[in-house]
Parts: structure tokens; sequence; C-alpha cells
């Protein structure tokens, strides 16, 4: 069997479908079957390796009636998501609608919104059904998933990983910043959704492993100089210092790694 990734959107993860023994290539559009249907996306991995035997399939490469289907859907998406604001906001309910998505046969109309508290939609989900003609799914979101959708820019100047590249969201907790001797700052280490930054994660690893071989703060250790008491630890150069017993402070190297 070959497995190709496809992509739905430039957003979307990657998921694997069997290629039905078509001739795919990077960048090939092609319509695959999904438990929500026919949906079309873009090859962007062949030859991918899985242990699941059981992909649905790729039903074909895209003609040109798809891809015209395509941007038809697309730019219903964009009226659907201004005119279901619009009910939102007649309706005064505390939510942001984020994104409309049909699926490429328009069985299904989904919207993302994103809310603080606990919202009842039913009588949105009644609205919405009436107004646009079939099946509506209202899809809640994390404030996560709302920077990914929305985008912008992060306090290192460049676009959201989220929204650039990361297709998969990973848990963030308090511990990595504190792993790599960040000031536990809000301002400094949450990202413009207000959790943490998502950065965090990517040298998490090598600072717990760094920190493996280095001691730990308050530890007694004995130096060239005599004994003292470690006040700091950096990572970056694998190094310690270490406030003696007579109050002087040197800066011991980490001989174990070397």
């Amino acid at each position: 069997m070959s497995v190709v990734g496809v992509r739905f959107d430039q957003k979307s993860k990657i998921y694997n479908f069997d290629s039905n023994n078509l001739n795919l290539n990077l960048g090939d559009a092609v319509v695959v079957s999904t438990a929500k249907g026919l949906q079309m996306g873009t090859v962007e991995a062949t030859n991918v390796v899985t242990p699941n035997p059981n992909l649905a399939k790729v039903v074909r490469l895209a003609t040109k009636e798809d891809k015209e289907n395509q941007i038809q859907n697309m730019e219903k998406e964009k009226q659907a998501l201004k005119r279901c604001r619009e009910i939102v906001e007649q309706e005064k309910l505390k939510m942001h609608v984020v994104a409309a998505k049909y699926s490429f046969d328009k069985k299904t109309l989904t919207f993302q919104f994103f809310a603080e508290k606990r919202v009842d939609f039913r009588d949105l989900l009644k609205i919405l059904a009436s107004e646009f003609r079939t099946r509506i799914e209202l899809m809640q979101i994390g404030v996560r998933d709302k920077a990914k959708e929305i985008g912008g820019v992060g306090p290192c100047g460049q676009e959201l990983c989220c929204a650039r590249f990361l297709n998969k969201l990973d848990n963030v907790s308090i511990n990595m910043a504190k792993n790599q001797d960040l000031a536990l700052n809000p301002n400094k280490i949450n990202g413009v959704c207000g959790r943490l930054l998502c950065c965090l994660n990517y040298e998490n690893d090598h600072y717990k492993e760094c920190r493996k071989n280095l001691p730990k703060r308050g530890t007694v250790v004995s130096t060239d100089k005599g004994q003292g008491k470690v006040i700091k630890t950096d990572c970056l150069s694998e190094s310690y210092s270490v406030e003696l017993n007579n109050g002087e402070i040197i800066e011991v190297e980490n001989r174990s790694s070397k």
C-alpha cells in the first residue's frame, strides 16, 4: 500500500491516506474520502511510512470542476462567516465566530467559535440551519486554536508559529520556563493568546538533559577553593555559580560533561 500525506488547508495538520494506486506527486490536488464525506486537499508528503493499515483512500486527482467547486466553497465560506457573525450579534451571544468551513459536497457547514464561558447555542443552531439549508456543526475552540486561526506576530517579531508551521499544539508547562531559568513574568513567557509560548517546548529536552549533569540550587559542593552552596546554574555554558563559605562567588565548569 502506498501512503500519501494530505493537508486540507494551510493551517491544518497532515493526514495520511491510501494513494489507491494513483501516481501522486507533491503539490497534487486530490479528492479524498473522510468520515465527513469527500474533501479536497493537497499532497504534502509521499511514500509515508505508517503502522495503520486501515486508511481512507484518495478518490481521484482533482479535476478542473473539483477545483472550481473548491473556489466556490471558499467564497461561500466567507459569506457564511460574515452572516453568522451578524446573527450572533443580533442574538447577543457572548461568542466569537472564528471560521466557517463547508465540506466539499456542501452537505455540512462547520463554524468554529471561541467563548470564555459556556454558551447555549441551540437557538443559533436552528437559525443557521434555516438560513443555510444544510447540516450545521458548531465547534468550540480554545484560545490557542483561535490564535492559530486568526494569526498574528509573536514577541520575536515573526509570524506566530501556530499559524505558520505548527500542525499540532503540544502541551506547554510552566516547568519548561523554569528549566530554562526564565523570569516567570507573564509578559515575557506568554504568547498573544495569553497562554505559555509554544517555543518553550522546542529546547526543553536539551535543558532537561543538561540539568541532569548540573547540581541543583542549594546543593553544598566542594570546589578547588573550598566548600560552598550552588546559587545559580547555566545550561548553555554547562557551568554553575557557587557561593563559598567566606562569601566569595566563583564560577565552576561542569567537568562531568566535558
